[in-house]
């Protein structure tokens, strides 16, 4: 257990401050620490909430080792400040005791499709300045991938709980189990006097392996797996393919719900794994075995097929991936779950036919505004799975976006 106050007395207050430059939404870090030491935490508290309204949540789910705490000066020659545990503690003592007092409104009306992390800062964004904010939710609980993506061991719900109650608060009229696209569409909220609409639906279709068997009965893909992995009965032998942060949270999940051998088999080396140290080490830490250089080639009632792979290096001096010959090898297990990706769903695309995508994803200009009038998306729906902290930063910038486009109109 990390002592606050001396992580916090380990702090530079650097003037030119790596940890701030490397934040994605440049958290005030030196200022903050400053704060926690005089013992002013709902000031610094407040100062994190106005910057990153999901402050909270970023703290326990960032990237920490690539951003704030990988950037910070103290690492250099031993262990870097944890300023993430500090920003937890203070966030969460902030969310829980915050009010937020209801703004005059403003005339115009929002709406919001998708309550994962950009839907919710911008509609509380928005809301403190005087929007009228709908959020349309699909499920019976709003948070998104925060809710169905990570598992609750890893964040804990009452912070989105939390949240809820601030938007709540600040008047904003949540839709749950609600789906825009083939009946409620753009259109019709349009034309019912939403000023602007805002899509964060994010990306909830799995990416597939191609390869046969992947439709039968002990196949998963971990998209679907993680939005309630305890009413699933997946066996003892898990086999989990995949190399990033929800590969390591369906094998983290398999082995809490009861899996005794969980198994993450990946194509390549631990070295090439897109997900972070620190996932990586607390699945180590779980109990959890790494296969790597293993390639899936077929799903079969007893388990997954898989073959070997090696790196050969080319005359150019890079490597490519090369399935060694006559490798294949059944791996047995009671379940296999696939993790390489989402894509986003096509509800809405598929029925307002002015609305580009590319490659599956929405198109938007610098700010977000999309190819048909009035509407704006950020957020994995349109660049792809990425982090929460990449789709707070998108959101802040949208929500400015869309704030000059109705102040730019007439009265409503």
């Amino acid at each position: 257990m990390i002592n606050l106050s001396t992580e916090a007395n380990r702090c530079l207050k650097c003037k030119n401050a790596r940890c701030q430059i490397h934040c994605p939404i440049r958290t005030p870090i030196p200022e903050i620490i400053h704060l926690f030491q005089e013992g002013q935490i709902h000031e610094a508290g407040e100062l994190l909430f106005n910057n990153n309204p999901l402050s909270a949540i970023c703290a326990i789910v960032c990237p920490h080792e690539h951003q704030c705490k990988g950037a910070c000066i103290k690492g250099i020659k031993g262990e870097p400040v944890a300023f993430h545990t500090i920003e937890e503690f203070i966030s969460k003592r902030y969310l829980e005791e915050l009010t937020i007092t209801r703004a005059p409104k403003n005339g115009f009306k929002i709406a919001i499709v998708g309550s994962g992390p950009a839907g919710l800062t911008i509609a509380i964004t928005l809301a403190q300045k005087g929007y009228d904010i709908t959020l349309f939710e699909m499920r019976d609980r709003i948070g998104g991938v925060l809710t169905y993506g990570i598992p609750e061991f890893r964040l804990p719900r009452t912070l989105i709980e939390q949240l809820e109650q601030k938007l709540l608060q600040l008047g904003v009229k949540i839709k749950h189990n609600t789906l825009v696209g083939p009946i409620i569409t753009l259109d019709k909220l349009l034309f019912d006097g939403y000023n602007a609409i805002f899509i964060g639906t994010g990306v909830w279709n799995p990416k597939t392996l191609g390869i046969k068997g992947e439709t039968l009965g002990n196949a998963l893909y971990a998209i679907d797996y993680l939005k309630n992995p305890s009413t699933y009965h997946l066996g003892e032998k898990v086999c989990v393919i995949g190399a990033g942060n929800v590969a390591m949270d369906a094998a983290r999940s398999a082995k809490y719900y009861g899996a005794s051998e969980v198994t993450i088999c990946y194509r390549r080396g631990e070295e090439t794994m897109t997900a972070t140290q620190a996932e990586i080490t607390h699945t180590k830490q779980d109990g959890v075995h790494f296969n790597f250089y293993k390639t899936p080639l077929e799903i079969t009632d007893k388990g997954i097929i898989l073959a070997d792979t090696r790196e050969v290096l080319q005359e150019d001096g890079s490597f490519v991936l090369e399935q060694i010959l006559h490798s294949e090898k059944l791996f047995t297990c009671d379940t296999i779950i696939i993790a390489i990706s989402q894509v986003p769903q096509t509800n809405i695309v598929s029925t307002s036919s002015s609305l580009q995508t590319r490659y599956g994803l929405l198109v938007t200009d610098e700010v977000g505004h999309t190819t048909k009038e009035g509407v704006f998306a950020c957020g994995d729906v349109v660049s792809g799975a990425k982090t929460v902290i990449d789709a707070v930063v998108a959101a802040k910038r949208v929500a400015h976006a869309i704030d000059c486009y109705c102040q730019k109109q007439s009265t409503p």
